[in-house]
């Protein structure tokens, strides 16, 4: 082997030095300059995009804190009309009920009156009755008619009395 072989170092030092050397040159003439400005290249895109994302950041909790307030105004109106309709709909159900307690009231007391006309009419109707019923068993136990005065006076005064108690 030629590189082991010890009368062939010296030709071969000064080759590597040389060589060493060229490389030397080049890569700190060619390579480390333009890998220097990838980095400086990237290190200003990372730069950039890291104040571009803090701002969108700023504009994104601005945005949230916009929405948040719409949101809080929102709900407000929301609980705003839903009381408004809640009083407004309480106030025609109590119309409505004033209504329908005026109109029943009304109704109660055309009963009542009916009630009074109808009891009056049968009062008036037993009346008749009793002075027939009365007539008819005075003819039969005495065989003579009654006097109808007399008898409709004594069916008032016995009326009267049970009225009183």
């Amino acid at each position: 082997m030629p590189q082991l072989d010890p009368t062939t170092f010296a030709p071969q030092l000064f080759w590597l030095v040389v060589i060493f050397g060229v490389l030397y040159l080049l890569m700190r003439q060619l390579a480390v300059p333009q890998v220097g400005r990838v980095i400086e290249n990237r290190q200003q895109r990372l730069d950039a995009d890291l104040g571009r994302a803090a701002q969108l950041k700023d504009q994104a909790e601005s945005v949230l804190a916009e929405y948040q307030r719409s949101l809080a105004a929102a709900r407000e109106a929301a609980q705003a009309t839903l009381r408004q309709t809640s009083d407004r709909l309480a106030a025609e159900a109590a119309e409505r009920q004033r209504g329908l307690a005026a109109a029943l009231a009304e109704q109660i007391e055309a009963a009542e009156r009916r009630i009074a006309a109808m009891k009056d009419e049968a009062l008036a109707e037993m009346r008749d009755i009793a002075i027939e019923v009365g007539g008819a068993v005075v003819e039969k136990l005495t065989g003579a008619p009654p006097d109808p005065a007399r008898l409709a006076a004594a069916v008032d005064s016995a009326s009267a009395g049970r009225q009183a108690s």
